[in-house]
């Protein structure tokens, strides 16, 4: 008895109902393209930092919704003491899932705080996540994109000890040991990691925006476990302090050539009465930050103040 095979169904032979979901699916994603682009209201992705948590955008969402602009709010915190390319990965299917569930087909941005820039990154430069022509800016906060340099220290045998007593509870949690915290050791300037980001080199298809934060006025409680001041690896390897930082991550780290560079305040006279509010944890929250995360989203052509060298 010869054996049948099933039928290959082709285009011609798919099902009415098969047809009429496919149609339906695709009429929806070009109806959301067509509403996004000519709103020019891009969904943006949200990308939270090292020990931190996606409610780090509560001022940022709410004026977001107001404009009605998509909050897509990546979620890592499970990912804790994670390799910074599985968790690159799990941002990349997010986003895919994100776009399934939402029928969005068009160019997206992303907002991406401390750790967080060098995650989407990794996911867009090393690994090739996200087409061509799909992300429209990066905006990083005060990320290491060169290596941090408190990671590093957090190693050193004669600084680390000092440095980690001085941050417990602040930015590292009671009893902190950085020898068993695989992201740590990925942001050593130098490491593999770091230097396979590198390596990959900026898309030339995305406008990169980096804001960060400095203390033109030295006033210690900018940051107060460092008196104000931010730890910085000089060129020749050396430790030295400045002010040209944002308490956890120095402008020098952040930098990318050729990409857009804001250092925050715009006017000194803004850390008047509260300086605290533009150290890092604080900067996704800060109004200023939030204003000019804002503008960039509502016109990507907006200059930033300066251009990285």
């Amino acid at each position: 008895m010869m054996s049948q095979t099933k039928p290959v169904i082709t285009a011609a032979r798919k099902s009415p109902a098969l047809l009429f979901y496919q149609i339906r699916n695709d009429y929806r994603c070009r109806r959301e393209c067509i509403r996004v682009m000519n709103s020019h209201r891009c969904p943006v992705v949200l990308v939270h930092g090292w020990k931190s948590h996606p409610g780090i955008w509560n001022r940022l969402v709410p004026r977001l919704r107001e404009d009605q602009i998509p909050v897509w709010n990546f979620d890592h915190t499970q990912e804790d003491n994670t390799r910074i390319e599985i968790i690159a990965g799990r941002l990349s299917e997010y986003i895919d899932q994100m776009r399934e569930e939402t029928g969005c087909c068009g160019q997206i941005d992303m907002v991406c705080h401390s750790m967080g820039t060098c995650i989407a990154r990794y996911m867009l430069e090393a690994q090739g996540g996200v087409g061509d022509g799909e992300v429209r800016q990066l905006i990083g906060i005060g990320p290491p994109n060169h290596g941090s340099a408190l990671a590093e220290l957090f190693n050193h045998p004669d600084h680390g000890p000092g440095i980690i007593k001085k941050l417990s509870g602040i930015f590292v949690p009671d009893g902190y040991v950085p020898q068993s915290d695989v992201i740590v050791q990925q942001f050593r300037p130098g490491s593999k990691t770091m230097m396979a980001l590198q390596a990959a080199g900026l898309r030339t298809d995305i406008s990169y925006r980096i804001i960060c934060a400095a203390n033109p006025t030295a006033d210690p409680g900018f940051f107060p476990p460092f008196d104000g001041k931010t730890w910085e690896q000089s060129a020749d390897g050396s430790w030295q302090m400045t002010l040209a930082g944002d308490g956890i991550v120095a402008t020098s780290e952040s930098c990318l050539s050729g990409a857009g560079l804001d250092v925050l305040p715009s006017d000194a006279g803004m850390l008047a009465g509260n300086p605290g509010q533009y150290c890092h944890i604080l900067l996704p929250r800060t109004p200023e930050v939030v204003e000019r995360i804002f503008a960039y989203l509502r016109d990507p052509g907006t200059r930033p103040h300066r251009i990285c060298p």
